[in-house]
C-alpha cells in the first residue's frame, strides 16, 4: 500500500476557493477507482511554519498512484488548485 500526502499553502483571500478545492478533491474518491482512502483537512491551528490544508490518501501501488495522477478528473482539480495556491509539498511512502 502507498500513502500519498500533499500539503498546500494558499494565496491570501482564497479561503472560499480553498474550501471549494477541498470539496472537488474529496469528490474524486467516488470517481477514481484507484483511490482506496482519502481525507482532506483544513488547518485549524495556523502558524508561520504551517500549511493551510493537507491530503492523506491511500493506493494499492505506485502504479495506481500514477494512474490517479494522470486521470483527467484529477488533473482538472489540480489545475484549479494551482491557480489559488502559493506552494505545495508531497511525500509518498509504503506502509
Amino acid at each position: 500500500m502507498i500513502k500519498h500526502i500533499v500539503m498546500w499553502k494558499f494565496k491570501e483571500g482564497e479561503r472560499e476557493n480553498m474550501l471549494l478545492f477541498r470539496e472537488k478533491l474529496l469528490s474524486l474518491k467516488d470517481q477514481i477507482s484507484e483511490i482506496r482512502a482519502m481525507e482532506v483537512g483544513v488547518n485549524i491551528n495556523p502558524s508561520e511554519r504551517s500549511y493551510d490544508a493537507v491530503l492523506v490518501s491511500e493506493f494499492d501501488s505506485l502504479e495506481a498512484l500514477k494512474s490517479y495522477s494522470v486521470n483527467p478528473l484529477h488533473k482538472a482539480v489540480s489545475e484549479f488548485c494551482k491557480s489559488i495556491r502559493t506552494s505545495s509539498v508531497s511525500v509518498d511512502y509504503e506502509f
